[in-house]
């Protein structure tokens, strides 16, 4: 057997839940009632922590988490629906940005929160980079736009179905709709082959776009980046990418230079019940 978890059992509540909530079901009861992982569970084990997480006594530690290292919920901190619903149907995708730097440990709490979004088996596979100098924003926004002006020659119809010729005349005129001038840059990436990566960093871009307005900072997608990090070489380039990993998605991020008093309306859900 494995020894992927340690039980205290002085603590042990012998009431099974660590075994009921194992993902892979790789942990059962011995005779006696204590968790004990099944044969080979060290091969398997995804270490996601479920199982101590789930328990209420704090008697388990995993072999990658010790319980005391993990942080207790606080029933105090929890939300009610109603702040819930509106804390996520006022978030806004910010396109006007102060020039004012954000602190660094902001954006490290914002990555390290990401870090909690669900990927596949827990792989956990995303990377950032964060470009952290509002010049070298600029320089990567006028890479992409040299990428457009190559996309409108030689993909017209695309091109202009994404509105390419409107942003490339913005900013052959002063006017960046490509990272409208954001003071920084947040790059996600992960190994080309790892097949978790793209929903994963899907998932981590979300996380960091909900928990930003919390720390007073709002983001916007970086569509016409992220497309340009598919193939456009020049940009790669500036980039550094890691030999054999890819872009899979890039988040602008900085404090917004507006104010919403109300939330817009959107449409109602499309859905069909089984």
């Amino acid at each position: 057997m494995g020894n992927i978890i340690t039980v205290e059992r002085e603590k042990c509540l012998k009431d099974g839940l660590c075994v009921a909530d194992c993902p892979l079901n790789i942990l059962t009861q011995d005779k006696d009632g204590y968790p004990v992982p099944v044969e080979n569970a060290d091969k398997v084990c995804i270490d996601c922590g479920h199982c101590v997480a789930v328990c209420p006594s704090g008697a388990l530690d995993q072999r990658k988490m010790a319980v005391a290292d993990c942080v207790p919920l606080k029933k105090e901190l929890e939300i009610s629906a109603e702040q819930m619903e509106q804390y996520l149907c006022a978030r806004r995708s910010i396109r006007r940005y102060l020039q004012k730097p954000v602190e660094d440990k902001k954006i490290e709490k914002l990555l390290a929160i990401a870090g909690y979004a669900p990927s596949g088996h827990n792989v956990q596979p995303t990377k950032w980079l964060v470009i952290n100098d509002a010049n070298e924003v600029r320089k990567m926004a006028g890479l992409v736009a040299d990428w457009l002006r190559w996309m409108i020659e030689d993909q017209p119809e695309f091109a202009k179905m994404l509105h390419m010729d409107k942003v490339l005349a913005a900013w052959d005129k002063g006017k960046d709709l490509i990272l409208r001038n954001a003071p920084h840059l947040l790059v996600a990436y992960a190994p080309k082959n790892e097949r978790t990566a793209p929903a994963a960093i899907v998932s981590a871009i979300a996380y960091i776009e909900i928990a930003a307005p919390a720390l007073g900072l709002g983001t916007c997608w970086a569509g016409y980046f992220s497309r340009a990090c598919q193939t456009f070489k020049p940009l790669l380039k500036a980039l550094c990418m890691p030999e054999g990993h890819a872009v899979y998605g890039a988040v602008m991020i900085g404090y917004p230079d507006a104010e919403y008093h109300r939330i817009p309306a959107r449409k109602d859900p499309d859905l069909i019940w089984h």
